[in-house]
């Protein structure tokens, strides 16, 4: 039999007791599931940076899991808590757009809101509707003792959210970032399948809010010495800036939603990574 698996991803971080309380209740439901953090670090609130994370870790894992995304500064609010099923899996979550871009990518069949006592604690908090609505759903789902049509009606328009579409022209874009990670390499929205049809060439210039860098445009970051900056296509597809042993988000002034343009030049030459 193969496990269940539900995934969870929040701002909660770790300090406090909340994660703790919303694998109890899972286990307590449905004590065979198998729990995996994709992330507590989400920013506090940031609903983007979440469905970024959300989006880019959903694809790995196997069809039937259960993903738990918890970013809600609506909670206790008027916006709905849902459950998403796509041909993969199922997602749960508030309907404020956290799910719905790794949603998208499997697929949608259906999207309920979840309004049936029978799968939620009581009472319910106001202020926790992750442990006491989203994780006895997510277990009932990952047991099978409820299916998303017992949750409740039909949510005909789940709302999404809309990421800054790459404008392109030749060789030169104009997209944003989308995401910071730990090592502080930014990822931004322009993609590999964007470059395959404009052509890559081996140096990028990069133009931000703060000045004009030139980068090379390399396969890894070890392509480059330490502490020199390189645009490369990262793990998920997208064109990713970074400094080798180094942080590209403070060394580039750059954060989640600036707007960056780049011109990819097809010239052998490596540039250094000062501002221009």
């Amino acid at each position: 039999m193969q496990s269940r698996i539900v995934t969870l991803t929040t701002d909660f971080g770790l300090r406090d007791p909340y994660v703790a309380e919303v694998k109890a209740v899972i286990a307590r439901i449905s004590p065979r599931t198998r729990v995996i953090d994709i992330t507590h670090e989400v920013e506090k609130f940031n609903i983007r940076m979440g469905a970024f994370i959300l989006a880019e870790a959903a694809p790995f894992f196997p069809r039937g899991t259960v993903h738990l995304a918890v970013v809600d500064p609506g909670v206790g609010g008027q916006r709905k808590p849902i459950a998403v099923q796509t041909t993969k899996g199922v997602f749960v979550g508030p309907d404020n757009g956290v799910l719905m871009n790794a949603a998208r990518s499997q697929k949608i069949q259906a999207v309920h809101e979840i309004a049936n006592p029978r799968f939620t604690l009581a009472p319910i908090s106001k202020t926790f509707q992750g442990r006491d609505i989203f994780a006895p759903v997510a277990a009932h789902l990952a047991k099978k003792t409820a299916s998303i049509r017992e949750l409740g009606p039909k949510v005909v328009h789940p709302l999404n959210l809309s990421f800054a579409k790459v404008n392109k022209r030749g060789n030169r874009f104009r997209g944003e970032v989308l995401y910071v990670d730990g090592f502080g390499n930014v990822v931004t929205s322009i993609s590999r399948e964007d470059l395959s049809q404009n052509g890559q060439g081996a140096t990028a210039k990069l133009k931000t809010a703060s000045g004009i860098y030139n980068l090379t445009f390399r396969e890894a970051y070890s392509d480059v010495p330490d502490g020199e900056p390189v645009a490369l296509i990262g793990s998920h597809g997208y064109v990713e800036l970074a400094i080798n042993q180094g942080n590209a988000a403070k060394n580039l002034n750059l954060k989640t939603g600036e707007k960056v343009n780049m011109e990819f030049c097809p010239s052998s030459s490596t540039l250094s990574g000062n501002p221009s």
